[in-house]
C-alpha cells in the first residue's frame, strides 16, 4: 500500500442556470455534473427538500456511499489477509442529518452491511473485523460524527 499524501482532483460544473442565474431563490436549477479524468460523470443536484432532482446523486448521498465504501473496501481487504472467504457484501446505509435556519449537518451514518463467508468460515472473527476496518476507515476517521456499524455475518448455505 503506498503511504503518504494522496490528492483526488474532481471538478463540479453546475448546469442549473435557467436563464437568469441566481436572479432569485427558486429560480436557478441545482443540478450539477461531477467529474474526475475518464470516470463516468455523476449527475448531481441538491436533496429534494431543498429543491434538488430526486433521480440525481446529491452531496449528502454521496457522503453515505463514500463511508460506506470505503468501510467495505478496507473489511475486503483485512478479510482477505486473514484467509476469510467472503462471497457477498450489501450495506444498507444510513445517514441522518439535522438541518436548521442557521446550518445542517450530519449526526450519524449507520452502516448494515450483510456479509456471507463461505461455510465453515470462523464468522467471529467475520463480525470482529468490521471494527477493525471501522478503525482504519480514512472517511470514518475524517468527519465530526459518529459513524456506527451493525453488521450482519452469515455462512454460506448447503
Amino acid at each position: 500500500m503506498a503511504h503518504g499524501e494522496h490528492k483526488y482532483h474532481v471538478s463540479v460544473q453546475w448546469t442549473g442556470n435557467r436563464g437568469s442565474g441566481t436572479s432569485g431563490y427558486r429560480d436557478y436549477g441545482r443540478d450539477h455534473v461531477i467529474a474526475s479524468g475518464s470516470k463516468p460523470d455523476i449527475p448531481g443536484s441538491s436533496d429534494p427538500a431543498f429543491l434538488g432532482d430526486a433521480s440525481r446523486w446529491n452531496p449528502e448521498d454521496l457522503l453515505v456511499a463514500s463511508a460506506s465504501a470505503c468501510h467495505k473496501l478496507w473489511y475486503l481487504h483485512l478479510c482477505a489477509d486473514a484467509g476469510l472467504i467472503v462471497l457477498d457484501y450489501r450495506d444498507e446505509a444510513e445517514g441522518t442529518m439535522l438541518d436548521s435556519a442557521q446550518q445542517g449537518r450530519f449526526s450519524e451514518i449507520v452502516l448494515r452491511p450483510r456479509v456471507v463467508i463461505r461455510a465453515g468460515g470462523d464468522v467471529e472473527l467475520a463480525t470482529h473485523l468490521h471494527h477493525v476496518a471501522h478503525e482504519k476507515c480514512y472517511i470514518a476517521n475524517s468527519v465530526n460524527f459518529p459513524i456506527l456499524c451493525e453488521p450482519v455475518v452469515e455462512t454460506e448455505a448447503g
